[in-house]
């Protein structure tokens, strides 16, 4: 499993990077290895406003369809148009060309109630 190490993770399996003022967000390696091959994402309008916890999306593979699920709060900003057509993408590169939205964080705060990449891990070994 890989991670970056300058993400932060949520146990819903996304993960969030800061870049100036604005959250990248996308699912992380595992998840989409556990999904296996994605065939379908479905991303939130830009300007949409969403809580931490709140679905912003659907992800759908061969073997499932998942929700996408908020980090932090936020203002989505921009979307990865390019999923639409090529969501295999995901796959491919998770944490690079694979990035579902960003967002301006409404609470900074939270940044702190996500997990380190070690603590993820810990997460995923355990089964949680």
């Amino acid at each position: 499993m890989k991670l970056d190490p300058n993400a932060r993770y949520a146990e819903t399996h996304e993960w969030a990077r800061q870049e100036d003022d604005l959250i990248v967000c996308g699912i992380t390696d595992h998840a989409q290895e556990e999904l296996s091959d994605v065939v379908y994402v479905e991303l939130p309008e830009v300007g949409q406003s969403l809580d931490k916890g709140e679905v912003f999306g659907v992800i759908e593979s061969v073997k499932a369809a998942s929700d996408l699920y908020m980090p932090m709060g936020g203002e989505i900003v921009e979307t990865n148009d390019a999923l639409e057509d090529s969501p295999e993408i995901v796959n491919e590169d998770p944490y690079g060309e694979g990035w579902m939205i960003k967002f301006k964080p409404s609470d900074p705060g939270e940044w702190d109630d996500l997990l380190s990449p070690e603590a993820y891990e810990q997460s995923v070994a355990s089964g949680v």
